[in-house]
């Protein structure tokens, strides 16, 4: 008999799990008998599977009782009369190692799904608080322009289209007690790219502009609604459109909208 190819075929390994028939296991036991190098193998097998149950739960504390009663009254333990004295807790071990590992990678499966549940939660809420956030800052912003434009001190001035663009239009309304000006620029198209429109103040007689600043992010802006500074004796206002950053002096031929201050 060629003794390490038995060795090497692995029945020794069904042997120890007790999973082969009682011929089988009889015929083993035999052979362990006869070739000390089975019996040798045979009891590194229980060894090392029993080191591995005590390593799987170091230190336990829980009970494996149930576990026991359930093998007890399920495997049916074939009696054999060697010298291997295979206790049944190497078993229990063994059986618990298995139960063990597979109970923890569960509960590593379900506290990552619960994490990425968590996750998926707060971004949800962070993702509402800005929505709530931006409505509560939206809101604020329109109470102050209703507030502002309905104010008994307000101009409001009309600005037309130009040659440039007939259809375009504007207004301007105009607080003088606080030097504020809001351009409604609903009635500009969007500014091609690169380009941004500048609003200007204007004294007409000489014409003398004066930069009141940028309607910048045009395209962003939903209400189209721009609040500029305006310390200036503006008799007109005028809307150019310039290369981005804006321009020192207007570019007249890209005057799309332009009204006067009515005297009053």
């Amino acid at each position: 008999m060629d003794v390490q190819k038995y060795i090497a075929s692995g029945i020794l390994e069904l042997y120890v799990a007790g999973i082969l028939s009682d011929k089988e296991n009889l015929e083993i036991s035999n052979y362990a008998k006869e070739y000390p190098e089975i019996q040798t193998e045979i009891e590194a097998i229980e060894a090392s599977i029993l080191l591995l149950s005590k390593k799987a739960s170091p230190g336990s504390k829980h009970s494996f009782k149930s576990i026991m009663d359930r093998i007890n009254s399920e495997v049916k333990v074939i009696p054999i009369n060697n010298k291997r004295g295979t206790p049944i807790s190497t078993y229990v071990g063994w059986a618990a190692s298995v139960l063990l590992a597979i109970g923890i990678f569960w509960m590593y499966q379900q506290n990552q799904e619960l994490k990425s549940d968590i996750q998926v939660v707060e971004q949800q809420n962070n993702n509402l608080e800005q929505q709530i956030a931006d409505s509560d800052s939206s809101l604020e912003k329109t109470t102050e322009l209703l507030n502002s434009i309905r104010d008994k001190n307000i101009s409001v001035i009309p600005l037309g289209g130009q040659d440039i663009s007939p259809s375009s239009y504007a207004k301007a309304y105009w607080n003088k007690e606080n030097n504020k000006v809001f351009i409604d620029a609903k009635g500009l198209p969007e500014p091609p790219e690169g380009f941004v429109y500048q609003v200007w103040s204007l004294k007409l007689s000489p014409l003398t502009p004066t930069s009141m600043g940028l309607l910048e992010n045009f395209e962003m802006d939903e209400n189209k609604i721009f609040a500029l500074n305006n310390p200036n004796e503006s008799e007109a206002f005028g809307i150019t459109l310039e290369p981005a950053g804006g321009s020192k002096s207007p570019n007249l031929e890209q005057l799309y909208t332009l009204g006067i201050v009515s005297a009053s």
